[in-house]
């Protein structure tokens, strides 16, 4: 236990512990953490961005081109709802009632957008869209006619 000493006053007490010094704020928290899931969203959403412009310039020599562009599109597609969300819910204010039911709201669909979000990627990855060594064959064949 870390002991912090009051020096305000002229009979120097000590705070058993720095929540009593400073009340949690967790407006502030909730606002900090939207935040970071933002970061985070836009990481993957430059990822995907990537990705499809990837399989745009193979184009239809990748094996799973339509499934691909299907899949990479819901993301993104997906990421920017779940962005929308963030602005949404970042604008509430939890220390009041009435907002505090919409952002469990908004925060248990954010969840399962984000899910599925996790699982399209995964499905994204496990047709490997810059290691397919299908594409590449292609590709070298393609430079070898004249």
């Amino acid at each position: 236990m870390t002991i912090i000493w009051q020096t305000t006053h002229p009979i120097m007490k000590p705070i058993k512990n720095a929540w009593q010094m400073k009340a949690m704020d967790a407006n502030r928290y909730a606002t900090k953490k939207t935040i970071a899931q933002g970061m985070l969203d836009i990481a993957l959403l430059t990822a995907n961005a990537s990705q499809l412009k990837y399989i745009l310039q193979v184009g239809e020599q990748h094996q799973f081109y339509k499934l691909m562009l299907i899949l990479i599109s819901l993301s993104i597609v997906l990421q920017l709802l779940v962005g929308i969300l963030f602005v949404a819910i970042g604008s509430l204010n939890i220390n009041k009632q009435q907002d505090q039911t919409a952002a469990v709201i908004l925060n248990d669909v954010i969840l399962v957008v984000v899910f599925i979000i996790s699982v399209v990627n995964v499905i994204i990855s496990g047709f490997g869209i810059e290691y397919s060594s299908q594409p590449l064959r292609l590709l070298d064949q393609h430079e070898k006619t004249p």
